[in-house]
Parts: structure tokens; sequence; C-alpha cells
């Protein structure tokens, strides 16, 4: 979808190309133009891009393009009809299925509304859904996730609702996992829900890997028999009981090794990190990955290639709005599950041209990797998490995206939180937004290397997450060329707040509503530049200008 292929040479030849000084950039953040200023952050990195201490390397975020099915299959030929009070969901299915049996294909939603009484379930790799335009054709969704499958409660106890964070009337995932996921939840066995299944058991080791330096793109391994060019593998690095690999992802140093992570049980279950790559190259015990590493590789961490739940890789979602029957929204952590379009345990898929209207929780990424959601709306009532990302979610890419105004108010014990990461997720984009409301909601569980980059928000959400879950935020968040209307600081101005980070090009903005406090003691690292300015920092848009390098 979203990336053009560039070969390793290239990208580990830029370091000597960027020494030399760059050209002016124009309005839009290329080259060519005049105005505007070049941080020295900017040109610290293009120096060193896999390994610079505040900002992370995100220029491979997003889907890769894919060749579509030549089949196409029209939705009406299976049964549905847009009349607006026929359930076209079995049809819409029945289509889906059709195409994963013939090894993909696109299946065509037309103009007009649909009515689904069901979930929509992408469960093959190579499918497209699409319709006419988000403007054109619309999915109209009678019934939510706790009457369509049943109560789902949280692997951590008390009355919450998982559906609060987990789950899509329109759902990609593979098959196999989706089956499983279900059954879980109907036996009240609540389940893990990423890659390695709902125990995380699901996996044997393929080979180790011999200590690495995060950016690096080779590594060596101690046999590469299983490993072939273009299979996706899970590379999976356990914490010791120092918790240096918690340290190793805030940063390091004295902040860190001083924080109590034993007592952070709910983060503590989020280990081992998991991190799918497609694996470029073999070459005897030497194994180039698509990707540069996340983080150091050491041995203390017990560092595995490993097998993962088979992947949904290269569907997509296009052109069609989703409503919801309007309810009230539910109170907070109480969701029943009216929610729009989720991507898990999916790697190289896409939505795009996508509306969301009355949902509870609007676009959600579950141990979702290398996706790209372009061109979606959250819209209608207001909404608990207008975009989530979470359990291990990495590489993804979130651009041109819209969180419109509530249309009603918001009733009395719910919460808004705004573009969502949590739970270990890394090196994920949230590019060119306009954020009507909503906050940039890290939501504990020490997410690490997130940028956001260009976006406009009238901040007035909260962040979430419970104490046990650890730090807000890790090392190497960016905040690049933000602007926001209201002029509240909270999780927008973070050099106070994130270790070795970047705060880059922010209007003046004063703490006011929710105040946050730092995790770790001490000096924090984190950088600050052209702040209190507004559309002047050049590039204007971090992921673009790493994409262009």
């Amino acid at each position: 979808m979203s990336n053009p292929r560039l070969t390793r040479r290239t990208l580990l030849g830029s370091t000597l190309a960027l020494a030399v000084p760059l050209p002016k950039q124009g309005p839009g953040g290329g080259p060519g133009g005049s105005g505007g200023e070049v941080p020295a952050l900017w040109r610290e990195f293009t120096r060193t891009p896999f390994t610079h201490p505040q900002i992370p390397y995100i220029g491979r975020a997003g889907a890769r393009r894919h060749p579509r099915r030549p089949l196409v299959l029209d939705v009406r030929r299976y049964g549905a009809v847009a009349d607006g009070t026929t359930d076209s969901a079995p049809a819409i299915n029945r289509a889906i299925a059709a195409a994963g049996r013939a090894g993909g294909g696109t299946v065509l939603i037309p103009p007009g509304t649909f009515r689904i009484d069901d979930v929509i379930r992408v469960g093959h790799s190579g499918v497209v859904l699409r319709g006419a335009g988000s403007d054109r054709t619309k999915l109209y969704a009678t019934r939510n996730l706790t009457e369509l499958i049943g109560v789902y409660g949280s692997r951590y106890g008390g009355d919450k609702s998982s559906w609060s964070w987990a789950g899509g009337l329109i759902w990609l995932a593979p098959t196999a996992r989706w089956d499983s996921l279900v059954a879980a939840i109907r036996a009240k066995a609540w389940p893990f829900e990423g890659w390695t299944g709902n125990r995380r058991d699901e996996w044997r080791q393929l080979t180790t890997v011999e200590p690495a330096r995060q950016g690096a793109w080779t590594v060596a391994v101690a046999d590469a028999a299983q490993l072939k060019p273009g299979e996706m593998v899970l590379l999976r690095l356990a914490d010791d009981t120092g918790h240096t690999l918690l340290e190793h992802m805030a940063g390091g140093g004295p902040g860190p090794e001083a924080y109590y992570w034993d007592d952070k049980t709910k983060l503590l279950s989020y280990v081992p990190y998991e991190w799918p790559v497609r694996i470029a190259h073999v070459h005897g015990r030497k194994v180039t990955l698509e990707r540069p590493l996340p983080l150091d590789i050491r041995p203390e961490w017990n560092p595995q290639f490993t097998t993962h739940v088979e992947e949904l890789a290269g569907s997509g979602v296009e052109g069609l709005t989703l409503e919801a029957v309007e309810t009230p929204q539910q109170p907070h952590l109480l969701d029943k599950g009216y929610n729009g379009v989720v991507l898990q345990c999916a790697y190289d898929c896409w939505v795009d041209d996508v509306t969301v209207r009355h949902v509870d929780n609007g676009f959600g990424l579950v141990a979702a990797s290398a996706c790209t959601l372009r061109g979606t709306t959250v819209a209608g009532r207001g909404s608990h998490h207008p975009y989530f990302c979470r359990e291990g979610s990495h590489d993804n890419l979130v651009e041109d995206f819209t969180i419109e105004e509530r249309t009603v108010p918001a009733p009395a014990n719910t919460q808004l939180h705004g573009i969502n990461v949590e739970g270990l997720s890394s090196y994920n984009v949230w590019s060119r937004g306009d954020m009507r409301m909503g906050t940039f909601d890290s939501h504990r569980g020490l997410p690490f290397a997130n940028v956001r980059t260009d976006i406009t928000v009238n901040n007035d959400g909260r962040h979430g997450g419970d104490a046990n879950a650890g730090p807000l935020f890790g090392a190497r968040f960016t905040h690049w060329n933000i602007r926001v209307t209201n002029g509240r600081a909270g999780l927008m101005k973070i050099d106070q707040l994130a270790p070795y980070s970047a705060t880059v090009g922010l209007n003046t903005v004063t703490e006011f509503d929710q105040v946050d406090v730092p995790d770790f003691t001490g000096d924090l690292h984190a950088r600050l530049e052209l702040y209190g300015t507004t559309g002047v920092v050049r590039p204007r848009n971090l992921y673009e200008a790493q994409r262009e390098l």
C-alpha cells in the first residue's frame, strides 16, 4: 500500500549521502522551496537514522503494495440487498468466503445502504472488501458484539468489558485465530489476543539469534535451515529478573534502573516482546530483515526467531461507511461492542477511505503489524477509543485521519481517549490528522518509539491505563509539527514526561485539566525544539521526510 520498495544498499548508503547540507524545504516539507526552520534534531537524525537516541526510524511503517487478484465478486450475487432493511451480513460473508476459497479477490459492495445483523469477517489473505466510496456505500449495523458473540470479561479481573478495547463489527483476522478467540470468549476463558494464541503457547523455536544492535538490518542465527526469504517470523525477546529489557525499552540509565517494575503485573504479562517481520534474504547464517531491529538483541533476553499463528496478509477494506444504530455511549469500560473496523494478527493489510459512525470504538490495531489506515474518519455520537493500537502492534501507519466533534453531549461517567497506543506497541505512526476532540493517549503498558506528526488537535481527551500497566512512555516518542488549538499541554509537550523523546514544532501550551507526572526520575534526556511555533518546522511531516531518505 504505502511504501516504495527500497533496497538495503540504498537505505544503508543514505547515512553517507545525508551528511551533505540539506536543501531548503518547501511549504509541504519537500525540497526545492523556501521558508521554515530545520531543527538540529533533523540534521542529527539524517546522520544516524537507525540509531538516533530520541527519534525512531519509521520510514518503513505501513503496508506494502500488493497486486490485486483478478477475481471480482458482487455481493448482490450472493443475496445482499441495498434496501436498508434486509440483513445482508450472511450474503456479504458468503462472498468474502468464496473469495477466500479462490485464493483471494475483491468483494464489491455497490452504492446503497446494506443492513448487517452480524460481524463482517475477512479471514483469508488477499481478500479486499470494497465499497463504492465512504459517501456512497453504507453498512448499517444493528447489533453489538455482546449480543453477537457474548460477554467478554477482562483477563485481568474485575467487571470491565473487553469490548471496550477489542473486536470490530468489521473484523480482519485469520479465520483460525478468529474462531479460537470466539470459542474462548464464549467459554469465558478470557484470552490473550496476539500472535501466539490464547495462552501464548502456540509457537516453537526456529533458531536462536546472536547479539546485535538496534537498527541493524542483518543478524546472525545459530541455524538458518528453517528460515526462508519472504516468510514471516517472530523475533521473541524475554525479560530477565532485573528487568533489563524493560529498562532498555525506556532508554536505559539511572531513571529506568531506579523504577520499581516488580509490581507492574499487567505490564509484566506483556513480555516476551514479540515483533513480526518478514525475511528479505538468507545467506549462510546471516539473515536480512525487511525492517531494522527495533531493539538491541542481548543473550540475557533469550533472543529467538519463532513460529506464530498464521497471519492475515494482503487484505483490506475500502470505500464504505460503517454506521451503528445510534445508542447512548456506555459508562467507561462497559462498552457493549458497537465497534468499527479491527485488524488482528494482520500483516501488510489496510483500511482506506472508511468512515465509522456512532461506534463505541472506531479503528483498532490488535497484534497488527505493517498495516496502513488511510483516509479514515470517526464520526457521530462520540467514542471511547476513536483509534486503539495495542497487544504488541508495530510498524503501522495511520494517515489522513479525522476524529469529528461528537454530535451529542457526552453522557455522565463516559470517557474519551483519542489516538491510543499501549502494550509494548512500537514504531507506529499517526500522520496528517484532524482531531477535533481527543488526545494523544499513551495508555501505559510502556509503548515506545512511536511518532505523531503533522496533526491538529483540540486536546480535550484523557489518557487511560491501569497503574499496574507501568509507564506511559518508553524511549523515542516523537511529536513533530503538532498544532494544539485549545492550548492544553497534557500529552502534547512531552519533554518533561517521556524519556529520550523529542517534541519539535509545537505551539505554546499550558498545563490545565489533566496534569501528568513523569514515571522516571532524573534527567529524561528529552529534547525540545522550535517550541512556541506553528507550521515553522521543516520538514513538516517526519514520516514523509524519512520515506524520502
